[in-house]
């Protein structure tokens, strides 16, 4: 996969080798919880981990045994969902969003807690460093900040001619002071304004304030809250031939233009090294929490068809996939 210009940052990788001195106990089945903010019905999240953790040697009625809760958006259900989880007879509990992690560690400070995609963990207080992470807590982190000026460019790139773009986006999501730098640096340099939407909650997100911030094009930051509105952003942005770039893939596939950030597959099959090396006998504290470095650029071709829109053949060569 491509990096498209931006620098490789540093990683805490673990080996995909079974762990010295450990091993599956003969005949055991495995139980894990999963706690997520985001309703699983609209997410890939049950296929993409089932997948990945069979790479590993678990699979489900087998020698695994997953329970899931999600919070279907409310935050609020979160300390209550990870406490019926701490309750069972877990082996591991696996979080997904800052959220859910933070909830899930409040919950218990025994029962090991793999993070998948946390937001900037440390200031977070999710971990105590990402190479000495600490506790009982580690995993994987999502996007780095970086990336926010990346997409910025991409859209530029994609259509010249756009001058406004309006960011749907979460400003209580942790670290997003440091994702906004970026952006904000990128549209200078461009001589693009950004209008920023606020989306705390899923009643945040409507279709006037969206009109109403006159925008070129649309750039959808990834939250579990404004994910739970991408539909009709998407919607939206065909019906007023508006060019979007968001940092999930599913947004991509829905309709939307672009889509840059993390290989998810790889986030997943990180995640199940973590689950593997635990399950296996290692401490969280020991395993240092990774960040991503592979990143890919995904263009719908279909989508720039309805709108009107001509990607340069430049940016379609970068392209890790290309939907026709």
């Amino acid at each position: 996969m491509q990096l498209i210009g931006l620098a490789v940052l540093v990683t805490f990788s673990l080996v995909l080798t079974p762990l010295a001195g450990g091993a599956q106990q003969a005949n055991k089945v495995y139980r894990i919880g999963c706690l997520m903010l985001t309703p699983r019905a609209a997410t890939d999240v049950a296929t993409a981990l089932s997948a990945a953790l069979a790479e590993v040697g678990y699979v489900e009625g087998r020698n695994l045994t997953i329970d899931w809760r999600s919070a279907e958006t409310n935050v609020g259900r979160l300390p209550q969902l990870a406490r019926d989880l701490v309750r069972l007879d877990l082996d591991l509990i696996m979080a997904i969003s800052n959220e859910a992690i933070s909830a899930a560690k409040q919950s218990t400070s025994t029962i090991p807690i793999v993070m998948v995609g946390a937001s900037n963990p440390v200031e977070a207080g999710l971990v105590r460093s990402l190479p000495r992470p600490g506790g009982n807590v580690t995993g994987t982190t999502y996007t780095p900040p970086e990336v926010a000026g990346k997409l910025v460019e991409l859209l530029k790139e994609a259509v010249p001619r756009i001058s406004r773009v309006t960011i749907i986006w979460n400003p209580s999501m942790p670290g997003m002071p440091m994702y906004t730098l970026h952006a904000d640096r990128a549209a200078q340099a461009l001589g693009v304004a950004l209008h920023y939407i606020d989306v705390r909650r899923p009643a945040d997100l409507t279709i006037d304030k969206i009109v109403l911030s006159r925008p070129d094009a649309l750039y959808v930051v990834p939250d579990p809250v404004v994910s739970s509105g991408q539909d009709k952003v998407i919607r939206l942005a065909l019906e007023r031939k508006l060019p979007s770039i968001g940092t999930g893939r599913r947004f991509v596939e829905a309709g939307g233009l672009m889509y840059y950030g993390l290989d998810r597959r790889r986030m997943w099959q990180r995640t199940a090294v973590y689950v593997d090396r635990i399950l296996k006998g290692a401490k969280p504290a020991d395993l240092p929490v990774e960040q991503p470095t592979q990143f890919e650029l995904v263009i719908n071709l279909k989508t720039a068809k309805a709108l009107g829109l001509t990607i340069p053949q430049t940016l379609l060569l970068r392209a890790d996939q290309v939907i026709e």
